[in-house]
């Protein structure tokens, strides 16, 4: 599947009073009414990505922010294909630790010994770790007891998190993707940390059964979150706990609203570079 990248440019006016980072926050927000998936911050602005699928040019050129005489914003869209993912992904790929237990890496890195260590191919799929979003959820899992537990990893990317949750302990993994290449990239890692308990299922929440996870992992982002949050819950059960992430601070009070009003319960969160991770319970 192709992404659309859409580079933003920003220059305010020295008589704004809002600045350029308050200004990123306002298009993160609207481009992720738009189904933009994924937002890196640039000397000059903001690059924000796309499924081409998703992709409506004439709702981005109406953007109410782009009319506001305050700033300036120049933009230019282009279409990014997979292998040009693939050849940059394993040119650039560095190993991660995180919280000094858990090591993500490709093959071709040393390993170095630490309690978990998680060897991936960097192809396209989303989750290498390097992002704020997939780094707290690592976290967040490492601080779970998952031992004896149903895992369900929701929008598993490279696999990751289920992986993870595999070395654990858990009883049964389930990983999750719509996206054919993290389907395709998930059983390949699967195979290759040799975690032969997790099933590896392409769609999307439709696939789910009531009742079944004591622990759900859904690092997605704000709309699919809320669109399939109902039967995420459906999905738990008394005590069970579900792992958010993949949307920003100024998204919070939208996922916790939704999540309470669904009988769960906050037990912690946290934040990096403004990306935000939440944990709760169902009552």
């Amino acid at each position: 599947m192709n992404y659309i990248e859409v580079c933003f440019v920003i220059k305010t006016l020295k008589s704004a009073e809002i600045n350029a980072d308050m200004v990123r926050e306002i298009l993160i927000a609207e481009l992720g009414a738009l189904d933009f998936e994924s937002f890196v911050n640039t000397k000059d602005g903001l690059e924000a990505y796309v499924q081409q699928g998703s992709f409506d040019e004439e709702s981005l050129r109406d953007l109410y922010i782009l009319d506001n005489p305050d700033f300036d914003i120049k933009m230019e869209v282009k279409t990014i294909e997979q292998q040009n993912w693939n050849a940059e992904w394993e040119k650039n790929f560095t190993p991660i630790e995180v919280d000094g237990r858990c090591m993500v890496r490709a093959p071709f890195h040393e390993n170095k010994q630490v309690e978990y260590d998680i060897v991936i191919e960097p192809k396209m799929s989303f989750g290498t770790g390097h992002h704020e979003t997939t780094h707290q959820m690592i976290s967040h899992l490492l601080n779970i007891d998952v031992r004896g537990k149903r895992v369900l990893d929701m929008g598993c990317g490279t696999g990751i998190l289920a992986i993870l949750a595999c070395m654990k302990g858990a009883s049964m993994i389930t990983g999750i993707d719509i996206d054919d290449w993290a389907f395709q990239n998930t059983l390949e890692n699967v195979r290759n940390n040799q975690c032969s308990q997790i099933i590896v299922k392409k769609g999307g929440a439709e696939l789910l059964n009531k009742h079944e996870y004591d622990l759900i992992l859904a690092n997605i982002n704000r709309n699919i979150l809320l669109n399939d949050m109902s039967i995420y819950c459906d999905s738990m059960r008394s005590g069970s706990v579900i792992v958010f992430s993949g949307f920003y601070s100024s998204d919070i009070n939208h996922i916790d609203q939704k999540a309470r009003s669904m009988g769960m319960r906050l037990l912690r969160q946290s934040e990096r570079n403004s990306w935000v991770a939440l944990v709760y319970q169902m009552a």
